[in-house]
């Protein structure tokens, strides 16, 4: 086993402890506090949910009701022309909603074309060059309470949008399309 492999390996438990002693040293009550936090979490967690089913029943509607398809039928000719595989869209599209459903976009991208293809590499690039801003938004926003969001969302927006444009850009110049 080498020292990567070793450190790995206890660096969670080594700064668990170290937080712990810290803690003791410091005279921090450490298992109330343990409890506390926890506690919290639980809170947070239960005041998520409405706005994870909510995201997720719309994201649901829009790929059963055939709105993806539809779009796609549009695009498909000026993706086309500029030579960027038309499979690609529907992951651009549900990645800024969710990061579970365009896993699963990926996963099936990469079992139909193959992981070393050019949209398999493509696929992974945009999937990790890119954020889930609704979810991010919805959840994390909506449980603290922020109601004006706007801004926010269309820089995450943008920021997604440069994110896939940079994957396309740089996949083609380094794997060829």
């Amino acid at each position: 086993m080498g020292i990567v492999s070793v450190i790995s390996l206890w660096f969670i438990p080594v700064l668990i402890a170290f937080i712990l002693m810290y803690g003791t040293f410091k005279r921090v009550p450490t298992y109330e506090s343990f409890v506390e936090g926890g506690k919290e979490g639980v809170k947070i967690a239960v005041s998520i949910i409405p706005f994870l089913v909510g995201m997720l029943v719309a994201i649901s509607v829009f790929r059963a009701s055939g709105a993806l398809d539809f779009l796609m039928g549009y695009i498909r000719p000026g993706l086309e022309a500029f030579g960027i595989p038309a499979d690609i869209v529907p992951l651009a599209i549900i990645r800024p909603i969710s990061g579970t459903a365009a896993l699963g976009m990926t996963s099936d991208i990469m079992a139909t074309h193959g992981p070393d293809s050019f949209i398999g590499r493509l696929a992974a690039t945009i999937q990790g060059s890119t954020d889930t801003t609704f979810y991010v938004l919805t959840v994390y926003f909506g449980a603290v309470g922020i109601k004006k969001m706007g801004d926010s969302l269309k820089v995450g927006l943008l920021a997604d949008l440069v994110g896939i444009i940079a994957a396309i850009v740089v996949v083609t110049l380094v794997f060829g399309g």
